[in-house]
């Protein structure tokens, strides 16, 4: 199993990618929250990233509301269905950890799905910013709530009035 990384711009600061053989693994903030070890990153290699970035780019740029990259998600079987469930949560809207604990059959279970929302290693593309609280709240985010909620200012138009605010 080689790992490499690479690092890249964002208007939310440098965000480390990193590819497990060849496919992307890994997309973390600085100062993420269960952010691996930066030594478990391997070496740096920019070689697998070129799609990656250029959508992320894009998508920085307004013009890409849906990735289309291949990636693989490591994690218990419960995580990975949680993520799953976030991909289907469309640009631009959200849903509360209740919600999701709904559609994946568990109600009483909302508590677990931000616990393994929290875990998500693939931040950005899969779309953990874009869970909320019951009443509508910013509540826990990996990458800190200052840019979760830019993250949800920039995908409902309001990029402008979030970044006056930091």
């Amino acid at each position: 199993m080689e790992r490499v990384h690479t690092v890249m711009d964002s208007p939310y600061e440098a965000l480390t990618l990193v590819a497990t053989d060849g496919v992307l693994s890994g997309l973390y903030m600085t100062d993420q929250r269960h952010r691996p070890a930066q030594e478990t990153f391997g070496a740096r290699d920019e070689r697998p990233f070129g799609e990656a970035i250029r959508q992320l780019e894009a998508y920085f740029r307004e013009e890409l509301r849906e990735f289309d990259l291949e990636f693989r998600l490591h994690g218990t079987p419960f995580q990975r269905t949680v993520w799953d469930e976030l991909l289907r949560i469309p640009y631009g809207e959200t849903r509360t950890y209740g919600e999701l604990a709904e559609v994946l059959g568990r109600p009483g279970a909302s508590r677990a799905v931000g616990l393994a929302n929290g875990k998500n290693p693939i931040s950005v593309i899969v779309p953990c910013h874009r869970v909320v609280g019951a009443n509508g709240s910013l509540t826990g985010y990996g990458g800190g709530l200052d840019r979760k909620q830019r993250l949800l200012a920039f995908e409902s138009g309001r990029a402008a009035a979030a970044d006056a605010l930091f």
